[in-house]
């Protein structure tokens, strides 16, 4: 693979803001250690607020990555989207110019799951519980809503940016790739879609584009998430994590501090499957020929690490790092609220000899 990387978060917002805590030092460092131990030479950074991303992404072009830039704004209409997409693409000109052929830029991001108005549904939790949603997706009817919207963002954006273009898309997303000048694709190797992984993901290499896998990953317990389904990929736990309690913890200013989010159900930390799975997808990547992968995601700061398995919200994570809240350290770098994972020496050590 041309493109080593890995997502970084600078503040995707869904109820609330999934960084909590961004201090450019910080930020910078993280960056700094993605380049030069986990030997990326990529980033896909991703959020909400226009000046994190483009202050994380100039950190990363001084450090020498590639950045893809991704901004994010859910559950809005099409025009706000829009008028979002086009102001993000004028500040990611600015980047480009200064460091042409290094930056990327999404139009966004599962958008028929995140934006309104392609399928039925306000949010994206009404979209995906509508009955009819399955039947919708099966008989394709999102598509055509999907790429009229890419088709006017396309256009506004290769107005504002001159550099390479591209979406992350659903693997059952049938876009219209002549707009674009990467294929991408968030293609997680779910259990149930395991022995034919590789089959789903061949036709995004039928339109004579590099193909890039913008987000994949594991978490870090076999019944974790990330082999079963969507919700984790956004950071959130999926089915493993009591979603109320962690969202009173980080949206009540004062009260928060005292609700403590707590997993659903028995489950056990291994951070050795996570690190295995990982090797197996790259190698399997490597191996059909996409243009570069982004694994999700080096940080989470919205599910720490606890030593108590209950509160233990990293087993539903896909981060590289184990998060502390509280102000703890980590003890590899000291200054890092967070401590490596297996998976991220597995990765570190994939990157450096492929």
């Amino acid at each position: 693979m041309r493109l080593k990387g890995v997502c970084y978060d600078v503040g995707a917002v869904m109820s609330f803001n999934w960084r909590p805590s961004f201090e450019p030092e910080i930020v910078r460092h993280e960056l700094g250690i993605i380049k030069s131990d986990l030997h990326c030479n990529a980033v896909r950074i991703s959020g909400l607020e226009i000046g994190r991303l483009t202050t994380s992404a100039e950190m990363a072009l001084e450090e020498g990555l590639e950045v893809w830039l991704s901004p994010l704004l859910w559950d809005k209409s099409p025009q706000s989207t829009l008028d979002y997409i086009k102001k993000a693409s004028v500040a990611a000109e600015t980047l480009r110019q200064r460091w042409p052929d290094k930056v990327v830029f999404s139009v966004g991001s599962e958008l028929t799951l995140f934006m309104q108005g392609v399928v039925e549904g306000r949010n994206i939790t009404s979209r995906m519980t509508n009955p009819n949603f399955i039947s919708q997706v099966k008989a394709s009817l999102h598509n055509k809503p999907l790429n009229e919207f890419l088709s006017k963002a396309a256009a506004e954006v290769r107005e504002r940016f001159h550099g390479g273009l591209t979406y992350a898309s659903l693997v059952w997303e049938a876009v219209d790739w002549d707009l674009f000048d990467y294929v991408g694709v968030d293609h997680y190797r779910a259990t149930k879609i395991e022995n034919k992984y590789v089959e789903l993901l061949r036709p995004s290499f039928d339109h004579g584009k590099p193909v890039v896998i913008t987000e994949f990953g594991y978490g870090t317990c076999q019944t974790g998430p990330l082999s079963e389904g969507f919700l984790s990929s956004a950071g959130l736990g999926g089915n493993i994590i009591d979603q109320k309690s962690q969202f009173l913890h980080f949206v009540l200013p004062y009260l928060g501090r005292f609700i403590h989010p707590h997993i659903v159900g028995n489950h056990v930390r291994d951070e050795d499957w996570q690190a295995r799975k990982l090797v197996e997808q790259l190698t399997i990547l490597d191996d059909v020929g996409v243009e570069g992968g982004f694994i999700s995601q080096f940080v989470s700061q919205i599910t720490p690490y606890n030593s108590d398995p209950k509160r233990d919200l990293d087993m539903a994570s896909s981060s590289l790092v184990k998060y502390y809240e509280g102000g703890e350290r980590g003890t590899t770098y000291p200054d890092m609220p967070w401590e490596p994972k297996e998976s991220f020496r597995a990765v570190a050590d994939y990157y450096a000899n492929h």
